[in-house]
């Protein structure tokens, strides 16, 4: 079976970890420290906070901006359920919007639309990998003095306009977990270049510690283990060639795919893309359906999945809480969309039959 994702770990990361365990010092410690000012310096960054997750990622960057009970923060709907749900722990509400049909990312005149009096923020997704279309975004988030928060789970390294991706708003927000373009078996990380800003999340992820033992404020325990620290910064030095290996099992896959009515990835101007997903849209024009397709690469030996099924705005939670939305495009995709296999794992034989397997369908 060709797998879906597949995480990629060495000796370097089996070396770096026993070398924590020798010292004793388990918890966060130096090796969390290093690794911060390490992955501030590759986004371009002044400050990066590791935390143990990308959900803690999310709702440590909000509630660090002072969003709470009554606010309203704009998401997109088509996205996994933490960019919303970390909304909602804060006591916030989640407003969806719709996305881009090409991109599949955040659409910034639906932002536009979206905005009220209660608005405070705009979490804006560069899913798959993909940067959303951050300039227009972020001069509304400038208009109406909101902060803009990149939900950047699935893009380490990617770039828009030139530059990485995580310094683009208030708050960049990462995850490490095992399938990501990098891991630290699970984590995170938020990035900013605002200092002050960096000092409340520091204390909000310890507790809200200011000193030890002097609590300034209702925290939380999302500190990263420096276990996790170290196994991040070895994967950290192995990033760009994870990457680059990405980007060229998707070009590969975009000009061998030639089955009728299967839409390969589109991309915005000036973005140089990452690919933690290969998503293509099976349209009524393919012979097979998304799920029968699914099915037969199966059956064949190739691994598939659906990011996402449902819009979140569908999700039950949502729906008894009286969410509604109008987010056509969103809803269609989520019908239509098939990951493919893209990560460093497959080779140019896995390649070769991925694309022969799916043209010979038709």
């Amino acid at each position: 079976m060709i797998p879906i994702a597949q995480p990629s770990a060495g000796d370097e990361e089996i070396e770096a970890v026993t070398r924590v365990l020798r010292t004793g010092m388990l918890a966060q410690g130096p090796q969390v420290a290093a690794f911060e000012k390490e992955f501030a310096q590759y986004c371009g960054v002044s400050h990066a906070i590791a935390v143990n997750s990308g959900t803690a990622a999310l709702h440590a960057a909000l509630a660090s901006a002072g969003i709470g009970a009554g606010d309203e923060v704009i998401v997109p709907t088509f996205s996994f359920f933490a960019t919303a749900s970390s909304v909602s722990i804060c006591g916030a509400t989640p407003v969806f919007v719709d996305v881009d049909p090409d991109t599949y990312t955040i659409d910034p005149a639906c932002v536009n639309e979206a905005v009220t009096d209660r608005t405070r923020a705009v979490i804006g997704v560069h899913l798959f990998g993909q940067p959303f279309d951050a300039d227009p975004i972020a001069e509304i988030c400038e208009d109406h003095h909101l902060a803009l928060i990149e939900d950047a789970a699935q893009a380490h390294g990617a770039r828009y306009h030139g530059k990485t991706v995580g310094g683009l708003g208030k708050a960049g927000c990462f995850s490490f977990y095992p399938t990501k373009n990098m891991t630290t078996g699970e984590g995170g990380m938020v990035t900013t270049d605002d200092g002050t800003y960096a000092a409340t999340i520091r204390r909000f992820i310890n507790h809200g510690q200011s000193e030890k033992y002097r609590h300034t404020m209702i925290g939380y325990n999302y500190r990263m283990t420096d276990i996790g620290g170290a196994i991040g910064g070895e994967q950290l030095k192995k990033l760009p060639g994870f990457n680059k290996r990405r980007v060229a099992n998707a070009a590969y896959l975009d000009t061998h795919i030639t089955l009728p009515g299967l839409v390969t990835p589109a991309l915005l101007p000036r973005v140089d893309p990452v690919y933690h997903q290969y998503v293509v849209r099976v349209t009524p024009d393919c012979p097979l359906s998304r799920d029968e397709l699914g099915r037969y690469l199966h059956d064949r030996g190739i691994g598939t999945a659906v990011h996402y099924p449902i819009p979140i705005h569908q999700q039950p939670v949502y729906l008894a809480a009286g969410a509604s939305a109008s987010c056509p495009v969103a809803e269609r995709l989520c019908s239509e969309v098939l990951s493919l296999p893209v990560h460093p794992g497959v080779t140019a034989p896995m390649l070769e039959t991925i694309c022969e397997t799916i043209n010979g369908v038709a």
